[in-house]
């Protein structure tokens, strides 16, 4: 069975980026996926200091969460990473994540994993697309194999307005990019991973 985790790099608990991530991993579960959820906002994170010791040992000296998330991430098929739009791009803990993931990059273990993006913005254009784009460049670096959400939308992933009427939960286009994303990454991790 292929493993499919949803990252949410959202600081808050319960909040829309986690609602449309779980909503993506419900549809991964529902197409054969086994599937775990790990939320940044819960987790002892610190940023890189640069000392490059990863880059002599392949490990991050630093003892904290990264290390696991790191490991679960090289033993998923897929991977669905969530932000909510910070400024047009991803939060401060997605991004310690994204510069913290580079002993996976040395001898590229995410290669060929399936990748996807699911962002939040306060309006309906309000800096998803940038944010999905920064999303998509660390897993096109880590070697990945980058999707949309796929048909009948086809774009670049799961976009939500967190300003709908009544918050996401009424986000009908936001909640179906993202179900589609997730449907899509576990599909295709399927195929790739016999």
């Amino acid at each position: 069975m292929v493993k499919v985790i949803g990252i949410i790099g959202s600081p808050r608990k319960n909040g829309n980026t986690e609602y449309l991530v779980e909503k993506a991993l419900e549809s991964a579960k529902k197409a054969g996926a086994g599937v775990e959820i790990i939320h940044l906002g819960r987790m002892k994170m610190e940023p890189c200091d640069a000392c490059d010791i990863c880059k002599m040992t392949g490990e991050c000296p630093k003892d904290d969460d990264i290390n696991e998330i790191l490991s679960k991430m090289q033993e998923a098929h897929g991977i669905i990473i969530g932000s909510p739009v910070y400024f047009g791009n991803v939060t401060s803990h997605l991004k310690m994540l994204i510069d913290r993931s580079r002993p996976l990059r040395a001898d590229f273990k995410l290669r060929d994993k399936v990748g996807g993006a699911i962002t939040v913005g306060g309006s309906r254009n309000g800096g998803q697309e940038t944010t999905i784009a920064a999303i998509h460049e660390f897993l096109l670096i880590q070697d990945c194999i980058v999707v949309g959400d796929g048909s009948p939308l086809a774009h670049y992933g799961g976009t939500g307005f967190g300003g709908a009427v009544d918050g996401i939960k009424n986000d009908d286009f936001g909640i179906q990019t993202s179900k589609n994303l997730g449907e899509r990454i576990t599909t295709l991790s399927k195929k790739i991973w016999k």
